[in-house]
């Protein structure tokens, strides 16, 4: 059975996020259709060729006056073989967006002589959109599409870091995951004076189809929401809702083999999790020595995301990256989403190009073919977006691990000490006399000591900690500090592999 595509089954005139819907219901009731690769000269561009072609600014869609955003788009060719067909809606008319060699930039001279001239595309390898993010008359880049399912945004004052997916299937599993893709995408033409951006798009997969919509709304914090129903063409082992991909290598809590001059290189250090009114979950992130998962039950989240909390250049010393910009991206679900997993998959890495954590929502029960599931949920990209750090309650601001024992005297070796700040809340007005009480648990090992005092000079708890466990034990950790019949702090959880 020939593939359907949504543009030429949904009416040109009658464009909308219902009929994509029920375009993408009736494709799962097909079997999947792989993409057709790209063909001729951009089927030969290899990663020389690719890097030095360029979109043209000038040829920019959306560039009437009063208009807030502006289209780019990426050349296919090299990784990205498949190309992405991409619409205009306006009003209630679409009609297809297309791209010439004519709009791109190709900086070698032999390369160029290679290309056909005013070459009609068969679609492209992504898109970004542009807006005065950081100053009125420069149109930043605001978020990119590009490779798969995967996108990334910026607030104010921010670098791209983390990206984000549209679905994960069967991440970090035996079986092998799998990528669906947005095949196609319609971008609803903004008009003067609106300052936020519509995107739909279309996803596919072997295992299941999706119909999304995105709305952009630039800002200090930049928000996206997102609206997704989902139907499932297979059985699928683990749906992850909402998945997160960054980049952790190092930093003070253990720099493992790492000869390195910057004391972190990470683009996020914490997953986080809110539940309750005043319950925090902060999970500092690993580089591990091997495959590693922690999974943390929830019912009806209020938030969840990867933080990046210190916002210090002195942190990290590197004045290239500048990984203190990177942004924080939290998910608030928009509705209640019941029972589920947030799991934190955690890859060894040696390089900081690799993305090395991934982070998403699992729904509780299985997920069959023929399900249809609907979600929807507000991301947060920013410095300091709201969930990304407790506000009335005491956050971990430091974490040191290292050989057990007294420090100067010789090490205990089989012993290994954590070392955790805390500081904000109500622990700022707290004497050092306060009746705190570390509550601590440790599963798969044995905390041997555990001492809580006030940081002499400073507005800062400490709580020390020395753990036993076999070797290659997978030990979960787990510390809130506790007064007065509460919680006063958010609750530091970690994962340590005795390797």
């Amino acid at each position: 059975m020939p593939r359907h595509s949504a543009a030429q089954e949904v009416p040109a005139a009658s464009f909308t996020f219902d009929a994509l819907v029920e375009d993408m219901r009736r494709l799962a009731q097909t079997s999947y259709m792989a993409p057709k690769p790209v063909e001729g000269f951009l089927a030969d561009l290899d990663y020389d060729a690719y890097q030095r072609i360029r979109f043209r600014p000038e040829q920019a869609r959306w560039q009437e006056k009063g208009v807030a955003f502006r289209l780019h788009a990426f050349h296919p060719g090299w990784l990205f073989k498949e190309a992405v067909k991409i619409n205009e809606v306006r009003g209630d008319a679409v009609e297809p967006m297309g791209f010439t060699t004519a709009d791109f930039e190709y900086d070698d001279e032999e390369l160029a002589k290679s290309i056909p001239p005013n070459a009609e595309m068969p679609g492209v390898a992504g898109f970004r959109l542009h807006t005065p993010l950081n100053r009125a008359d420069i149109f930043d880049e605001l978020i990119v599409f590009q490779g798969a399912s995967y996108f990334r945004a910026l607030g104010k004052d921010t670098l791209y870091g983390l990206s984000a997916r549209g679905l994960a299937v069967n991440t970090g599993l035996p079986e092998g995951e799998e990528f669906p893709r947005f095949s196609e995408v319609w971008l609803r033409r903004p008009e003067p004076g609106d300052d936020s951006a519509t995107i739909y798009a279309a996803l596919d997969s072997p295992s299941v189809t999706g119909a999304y919509q995105f709305v952009i709304t630039p800002g200090e914090d930049t928000t996206v929401e997102v609206t997704m129903r989902l139907f499932l063409r297979e059985d699928i082992k683990q749906l992850g809702i909402a998945p997160l991909t960054s980049m952790f290598l190092h930093n003070g809590a253990d720099k493992g083999n790492f000869d390195d001059f910057r004391p972190a290189v990470h683009d996020s250090e914490v997953l986080v999790l809110n539940t309750g009114k005043d319950t925090t979950l902060c999970r500092p992130l690993n580089n591990p020595p091997r495959l590693a998962s922690s999974y943390f039950g929830a019912q009806s989240p209020r938030s969840f995301g990867l933080a990046q909390r210190n916002r210090e250049f002195e942190h990290y010393l590197d004045a290239q990256a500048h990984y203190e910009r990177r942004p924080s991206l939290m998910i608030e679900p928009m509705g209640d989403w019941g029972k589920g997993t947030l799991r934190l998959v955690e890859i060894p890495s040696d390089l900081e190009g690799n993305d090395n954590i991934v982070a998403y929502w699992i729904p509780e029960g299985e997920t069959r073919a023929g399900d249809e599931l609907a979600y929807g949920y507000r991301m947060h990209w920013g410095m300091t977006p709201p969930g990304a750090t407790p506000q009335t309650l005491g956050r971990v601001v430091r974490l040191r691990s290292g050989h057990g024992g007294v420090a100067g005297v010789e090490a205990d070796t089989e012993t290994r000490k954590f070392v955790i700040d805390f500081a904000g809340g109500q622990l700022s007005d707290m004497p050092s006399d306060a009746e705190l009480e570390p509550v601590t648990s440790a599963q798969n090992g044995e905390i041997v000591e555990a001492i809580l005092s006030r940081v002499d000079g400073r507005d800062e708890w400490r709580l020390v900690l020395e753990l036993r466990a076999e070797p290659d034990a997978i030990v979960e950790i787990k510390a809130v500090l506790s007064g007065y019949d509460r919680n006063l702090t958010e609750t530091w959880v970690y994962q340590w592999i005795n390797a």
